[in-house]
């Protein structure tokens, strides 16, 4: 029989071991297995040792010690535990580690110099870093670094300005742009710059940075836009980027109908200058979907109660709008009647200013539809024409492309779009406009269309300002060049700021521009402000006015000669024509040919009278120079400043005036030192060593020389004397003058 009994149903399996086996002990397992297996299921042993080759294996399982981090117990130690936290900000931009970092540190006590070095890291560095330092004072502001730590960072910045200045050249311009950033962040109090003027001296560069970030970034014209891009801007996003959260913060009011968080949320984009890009997808939202309409309604005219949205945006927004009527017409057909609704609706509710409906000259002062068209399509091409002459530099093309316009009526139309357009690009295209100006200045556009232009872009100048960062001092810049090609006149500076309002930014423009015009070498300084015009040295431009000027005296022809003048292309620089013909005149026996010359240029409008007036006055302050190679040279040059500068009107009268003082005041200089040398005439001789001579010496006849009066040698002082006063009387009577 089978050791194993036959298996039933019911019947239970024994096995039988042999006798000479030993029973084993009787153990269960309780499904923990034996060897090779991994242990009950539920088996939480800690002591079970770890196996490296378990597939389970975890290495935090492993025992391991808990390490204390250092804490900074003094100022030198915190010190030095920050730098390493502000370098590794400055490379990965990470605003999230380094507070995690700084609040690791503890000592909160010392935080103020956290705000200190980093910010004196960043003023050595690009405007990347200074922009990051700044959101990272933002970020930190309050939750890990408290309001009164951050005032006193700065206020440490403050006081050691002096040692920084020292090693970083503009360390001033760039303390107060951070402190005027701190103030817009909202993370310093305005009336920290008056606690602060309070605890600097007054000599300090600290008290310095107070006043530039007061006086030339907190008072400016959208101050808050302009200090937040000056270092790239806090955004760091594309257009394309932020016109996407604009339409999705739309398209979500348009959902919920919330208005407060539709506005909360445009506040926080953060970018005022390109609220009209809201105000435009809004109204073409409102189209699209009708029943958004009211809400859209609403929206608007919440945004502009509360002045987020100004009138200048606002008024942009529905003219970019209009502009692209057409082709929103192929998207929705009825799009013009409802633009038309929707501009009735907002200037009923008075957020949209009623001048939309009847633009101002500046607009080109559409009376109807067909008016309306005619700008718009004179715009359109004026950008084509411009784009052109910049890629193509070819000033008698574009002159036949504005011919072919025929509408001299937008003349300044076309000028106001040439400068904005070349605002916005490179030095090349700037001096590609100012020299397009003096050709057209000469060829088809009137003083008129000129001042009117400015006029324009002076008007929109805030405006401007948003897109441009700078835009204030280019307007200044190409005014003064303006001034200084003859392409308008000084006199016309005072015509523009008359149709402007008295504080607004264009009149302060104009005023920069009356600053930079009466600067001393004005005229070349403003030629090079974009690289220069033509290039020339000074020199080489003398050399070539010397050339003209003795060419025409060996008999050419006069109006070539007018005509070399005109090509040289200066007229800045015409004072030197003048001045050279002058001279050459006096050093030519007959000159009546040099003077003609000069004569007809003032004529034609060649050389302009304060031109002419200046090289007058440069050959009146080298006279005395002049004299000892040509001794009349005085004699003529009053017989031209009688003949010519009074009879034909050629000099200023101011000029006139100044050369009358001044003879009065020579006369009565010299009926001093006549009146002085007729008393000192009793006064001892002297010898030629020296000595005084005694009564015997001076009647004894066997003199071995000359004898030397004492009032000989006041003399001599007294006329070097008058001489010097003289000289500082002339300065003082050309800067009068």
């Amino acid at each position: 029989m089978s050791p194993r009994r036959a298996r039933g149903k019911g019947i239970p399996t024994t096995v039988q071991r042999p006798r000479s086996c030993p029973v084993a002990p009787s153990r269960e397992n309780d499904g923990a297995g034996g060897k090779g297996t991994w242990g009950k299921l539920l088996d939480t042993d800690s002591n079970s040792p770890c196996d490296r080759k378990d597939p389970n294996y975890d290495s935090g399982e492993e025992p391991y010690d808990l390490v204390g981090t250092a804490v900074p117990a003094s100022v030198d130690e915190y010190k030095r535990f920050i730098v390493p936290i502000i370098e590794e900000y400055f490379s990965t931009g990470d605003v999230d580690f380094a507070a995690s970092d700084l609040r690791d540190l503890g000592s909160n006590e010392y935080h103020h110099y956290f705000v200190k070095k980093l910010i004196s890291a960043a003023m050595d560095r690009h405007d990347k870093e200074k922009e990051m330092a700044s959101v990272l004072l933002s970020a930190l502001y309050a939750d890990v670094i408290s309001s009164d730590q951050i005032s006193r960072g700065f206020l440490i910045l403050l006081e050691s300005a002096d040692d920084l200045a020292v090693d970083i050249l503009n360390a001033v311009d760039i303390l107060a742009l951070f402190v005027a950033r701190a103030v817009v962040d909202d993370i310093l109090p305005p009336a920290f710059l008056k606690i602060a003027k309070g605890s600097l001296a007054e000599s300090s560069k600290g008290l310095e940075i107070i006043q530039t970030a007061e006086k030339t970034y907190l008072s400016a014209p959208h101050h808050a836009e302009l200090v937040e891009r000056r270092w790239g801007g806090s955004t760091h996003i594309t257009v394309e980027e932020m016109k996407k959260k604009i339409a999705d913060l739309l398209r979500e009011y348009v959902e919920s109908g919330d208005t407060v968080e539709a506005c909360r949320c445009i506040r926080e984009l953060g970018v005022s200058f390109f609220h009209h890009e809201v105000v435009k997808r809004a109204l073409v939202l409102a189209m699209e979907i009708r029943t958004s309409k009211p809400l859209i309604l609403k929206l608007l005219k919440g945004a502009s109660d509360e002045g987020l949205i100004s009138s200048s945006q606002m008024t942009k927004g529905f003219s970019r709008l209009s502009d692209s009527l057409d082709d929103l017409s192929l998207d929705i057909p009825s799009a013009k009647s409802l633009f038309e609704s929707l501009v009735t609706k907002a200037i009923s509710e008075g957020w949209l200013d009623s001048s939309f409906l009847n633009p101002s000259v500046g607009d080109g002062d559409l009376k109807d539809n067909e008016e309306y068209e005619k700008v718009k399509r004179y715009k359109e091409e004026a950008v084509t024409i411009i784009h052109e002459y910049f890629l193509s530099d070819d000033i008698p093309e574009l002159i036949h492309n504005l011919e072919e316009l025929a509408s001299p009526q937008y003349n300044s139309l076309f000028l106001k779009k040439l400068i904005t357009l070349a605002m916005d690009r490179k030095n090349r295209e700037k001096e590609m406009a100012s020299v397009l100006l003096s050709a057209l200045t000469m060829e088809t556009f009137s003083t008129d269309d000129i001042v009117n232009g400015f006029i324009l872009l002076l008007e929109s100048a805030e405006d401007t300002a948003l897109d441009i960062k700078d835009a204030s001092d280019e307007l200044a810049l190409f005014l003064a060049r303006a001034v200084i090609d003859d392409v308008i006149a000084p006199l016309n500076l005072g015509e523009i700021t008359s149709k402007l309002p008295p504080n607004c930014c264009g009149s302060k423009t104009v005023r920069m521009a009356r600053t930079l015009v009466s600067a001393r070498h004005a005229g070349e300084r403003l030629l090079r402000c974009w690289g220069g015009g033509s290039g020339w040295a000074v020199d080489d431009a003398k050399d070539k006015i010397t050339k003209l000027l003795e060419e025409y005296e060996c008999g050419g022809d006069l109006g070539e000669a007018c005509q070399c003048i005109r090509d040289l292309g200066m007229p800045f620089f015409n004072h030197e024509v003048v001045k050279k013909a002058l001279v050459m005149a006096m050093e030519k026996k007959s000159d009546e040919r040099i003077l003609e010359l000069l004569q007809q240029c003032f004529g034609e409008g060649l050389i302009t009278i304060n031109q002419m007036t200046k090289g007058f006055s440069r050959v009146k302050d080298g006279i005395d120079d002049l004299a000892l190679d040509i001794p009349d040279a005085k004699e003529k040059f009053q017989s031209y400043v009688e003949e010519y500068g009074k009879k034909k009107g050629w000099l200023l009268p101011s000029f006139l005036e100044a050369e009358l003082e001044q003879t009065q005041l020579l006369l009565i200089l010299y009926g001093i030192t006549v009146f002085l040398s007729g008393h000192t005439s009793c006064l001892d001789p002297i010898s030629v060593n020296g000595l005084l001579r005694s009564d015997g010496q001076m009647g004894s006849g066997d003199d071995d020389g000359p004898a030397v009066w004492a009032d000989s040698v006041k003399k001599k002082r007294k006329k070097k004397m008058n001489k010097h006063k003289l000289k500082k009387l002339r300065k003082r009577l050309r800067r009068k003058a």
